[in-house]
């Protein structure tokens, strides 16, 4: 395992490729070099060896630019040849000769990871500006909704016609719009950028400003079209059997109302599940310790061990290795706990899954019994139980909670066996 790399705060990025042993044999260079190196930096009176060991001055500069207050390679195209700065290749300090594409791949990583995080503040921001609307937004959704179920207990044939013609119609609307924004870019420059060549961006705006964006919506906007056509057509007959359905659905939705809002009794059960496997997680994996290990240049006994910086200076380790340093390694440990931590991570990712797994169950259960007394009752509403949803819950807890114990853990089995042959699929890659 190696040290943490060297960051430093500069005024200007470098400009220009630079090693600290080129810059050591000359006083111009290392006057450049003092710029990039921490305060404790003294000057060459130290053994270039110890200023890098020390982590004094970095190994290496590369010309760079800044980007999001960290400073990138300054990668460039001319005449379809990469180079950073004016060179294709560059030195890695240990002698060899790299090529520039190396740096470029690199960088590349970097920077889908600085804009992921960007578009992940952007949409945090959002929500923090915009929550209230979003609440707005979900009642008057709610709603809606509860009023198109009312109307669908009158009106359910017409409103399902009306709904089809509709939904025709906009698609309709929406072919005929992006087939007028993809004539209208013809010709302007930059319209012709593929989607490949673009790559991600967090503006997702700029899509917009290419011929091939609207080309895709058109192409699935008509594939959706022609295939609601043709299910009007072929299926024509069962859409009125789906509407006598309906109809019957919104009459035993009529009687049984609280089944409108049972759902939010399974989303907080659901969120009381995630809430409970998220904190599990965070434990686990903040239960780690920071371990630390000798590192030495010449041959010692104690190299690769486990020490403790409190007491590493009156050790044994420094009388028998006087170039010895006890530095951190990494974040975790070597007791029996911490090598079999990775099992307690699944078996918690099992627990989720099982307890998810009945939380729906029993939501679905629920709203089956609530349903099925309103069905086989004789005469409706008398035969019917005062509160029917109450009743099918309780009859679920009662009598079914170990039928949907078992299948909910058939389905955490099945769920965990994908997980962990995605996990090794994913390492193996």
């Amino acid at each position: 395992p190696c040290p943490p790399a060297l960051q430093i705060c500069v005024s200007k990025c470098p400009d220009r490729y630079l090693t600290y042993l080129t810059a050591s044999g000359n006083a111009a260079s290392l006057e450049y070099y003092r710029n990039f190196c921490t305060p404790e930096y003294k000057g060459p009176q130290k053994a270039a060896i110890n200023v890098l060991k020390d982590k004094e001055c970095p190994a290496m500069l590369i010309p760079s630019t800044p980007l999001a207050r960290r400073c990138f390679p300054a990668i460039q195209a001319k005449k379809g040849v990469i180079m950073v700065g004016n060179k294709t290749t560059y030195e890695d300090g240990w002698g060899n000769h790299r090529n520039v594409t190396e740096l470029l791949e690199g960088a590349k990583k970097a920077n889908v990871v600085l804009e992921t995080r960007q578009l992940a503040m952007k949409i945090f921001e959002d929500y923090t500006v915009s929550w209230y609307w979003i609440i707005i937004g979900l009642v008057i959704a709610m709603a809606a909704s509860l009023i198109f179920i009312v109307l669908l207990r009158f009106l359910a044939g017409i409103m399902v016609w009306v709904m089809i013609v509709m939904v025709i119609l906009v698609l309709g609307y929406g072919i005929f719009h992006c087939y007028m924004e993809y004539a209208k870019l013809k010709g302007e420059a930059g319209s012709d950028v593929s989607l490949t060549d673009l790559g991600f961006q967090t503006d997702l705006r700029v899509y917009l400003h290419l011929r091939q964006t609207w080309l895709a919506f058109m192409i699935i906007l008509c594939v959706l079209e022609l295939v609601i056509v043709l299910l009007l057509i072929f299926l024509r007959k069962r859409i009125l059997i789906a509407i006598a359905l309906i109809k019957e659905a919104s009459r035993a939705v009529g009687h049984v109302m609280s089944s409108l809002l049972f759902p939010l009794c399974t989303f907080f059960l659901l969120c009381l599940c995630i809430a409970y496997w998220a904190s599990t997680a965070v434990f686990l994996s903040t239960s780690n310790e920071a371990v630390y290990k000798v590192f030495n240049e010449s041959a010692c006994p104690f190299s690769g061990q486990t020490c403790k910086p409190e007491t590493f200076n009156t050790s044994n380790v420094t009388k028998l290795c006087p170039d010895a340093q006890c530095l951190f390694a990494f974040y975790g440990g070597e007791t029996a706990y911490h090598k079999y931590l990775i099992v307690l991570q699944f078996f918690n990712v099992f627990m989720f899954f099982w307890l998810a797994n009945f939380v729906i169950a029993l939501g679905q259960v629920t709203l089956a019994g609530a349903f099925a007394s309103y069905y086989w009752a004789f005469k409706k509403p008398d035969d019917m139980p005062a509160f029917p949803l109450f009743s099918a819950f309780g009859r679920a807890l009662r009598y079914h909670t170990g039928s949907l114990a078992f299948g909910s853990l058939v389905l955490a089995i099945v769920q965990v066996i994908r997980v962990v042959l995605e996990y090794l699929d994913h390492r193996l890659k």
